[in-house]
């Protein structure tokens, strides 16, 4: 067997955030539904950018936030994802690497630009995203190193990959690879609306066992089950996944691994200033608990502490060491 060189890989779109903060009707004027995510063309996305107020740059992307969030804790991280090799496609890269990410994913030469994600902060700190892919949509079955993908722990995927259709097929190879090896797989499902898009795709990755373990937040769950009750949804959601967390924001989370389910409390944060990547760091914290074996209470405080930290300023990367702050209330040693 290959030995494990990383606690966690993911493979997601690797984006470039354009953060800008808005009221709710200038959100309005733009046919934006308020925290969603909407897939958008470039020049939408040009028309967005000259609407939208001063705003900051932040590399981003689902999965390539949680993996940053990973090595911030101190763990070994890698993450597959494509760009262009454009100034946007060498910030990402730049960034990536000096959060000590293993990133070795070959840039695209032609084609469209490095995706770019138009991120609408309201002053409720809720966060409207209106992502154009351009070139993470051409992720390829061929960018997947196998011998990388065995060597890691657990692979993680966003339920974003399940939109071009090669990527897909990337992240099906993945998961087989990771499985082979005797390793785990991890899915988020991203989005309500990408749920919405997916859902009995999704549900056949995790009912197959294509997916050991499933991160969702409430608004994806009630989406996935097509429920409007928590509960009822959750006991669904029961019967169908090995293990799954299922983020409440301010009320914690929900683990639940077959009959067991245990209910972990949200950290205290002194204000929200921004949810962009709450969920995403959630999952990095969870991840590097569980890769090292901790349990599943230990795991989610990890968790919820990186999520904790993330919300509290603007942009979805860790802002101080994660590895520092669960040292510091006794989570990490």
């Amino acid at each position: 067997m290959t030995d494990i060189r990383y606690d966690v890989l993911g493979i997601g779109n690797a984006i470039v955030d354009v953060l800008a903060r808005a009221d709710d009707d200038f959100l309005a004027k733009q046919n934006m539904n308020k925290g969603g995510m909407a897939l958008i063309d470039e020049p939408r996305a040009q028309a967005i950018y000259d609407a939208m107020g001063p705003a900051v740059e932040a590399s981003g992307g689902s999965a390539a936030n949680t993996i940053v969030g990973v090595a911030s804790f101190g763990g070994r991280a890698a993450f597959v994802g494509k760009v262009k090799a454009d100034q946007l496609g060498q910030a990402f890269t730049h960034d990536i690497r000096a959060a000590g990410v293993a990133f070795d994913t070959a840039p695209a030469s032609g084609g469209p630009s490095t995706a770019c994600c138009y991120v609408l902060v309201t002053p409720d700190g809720e966060r409207t995203m209106n992502t154009y892919l351009g070139a993470a949509q051409g992720l390829h079955p061929n960018d997947i190193d196998e011998k990388q993908i065995a060597s890691a722990s657990i692979t993680y995927l966003e339920g974003y990959l399940w939109d071009p259709p090669k990527a897909k097929e990337a992240f099906l190879k993945a998961a087989k690879v990771a499985h082979d090896a005797g390793r785990k797989v991890a899915l988020t499902l991203s989005d309500s609306f990408c749920v919405g898009r997916y859902r009995d795709e999704f549900l056949n990755l995790i009912r197959t066992g294509i997916v050991d373990i499933v991160f969702a937040n409430e608004s994806e769950l009630k989406s996935l089950y097509e429920s409007p009750d928590f509960d009822t949804a959750l006991a669904k959601l029961r019967t169908d996944a090995k293990l799954a967390v299922v983020t409440r924001s301010e009320k914690g989370c929900v683990v639940v691994e077959g009959l067991k389910t245990e209910a972990v409390p949200a950290a205290p944060i002194e204000k929200l200033v921004d949810a962009t990547g709450a969920g995403d760091l959630f999952a990095a914290g969870f991840l590097v608990g569980h890769a090292r074996g901790l349990g599943h209470r230990a795991a989610a405080q990890l968790g919820a502490l990186a999520a904790a930290e993330v919300i509290q300023h603007l942009g979805a990367r860790p802002a101080v060491s994660l590895k520092d702050l669960a040292q510091q209330q006794g989570l990490l040693k």
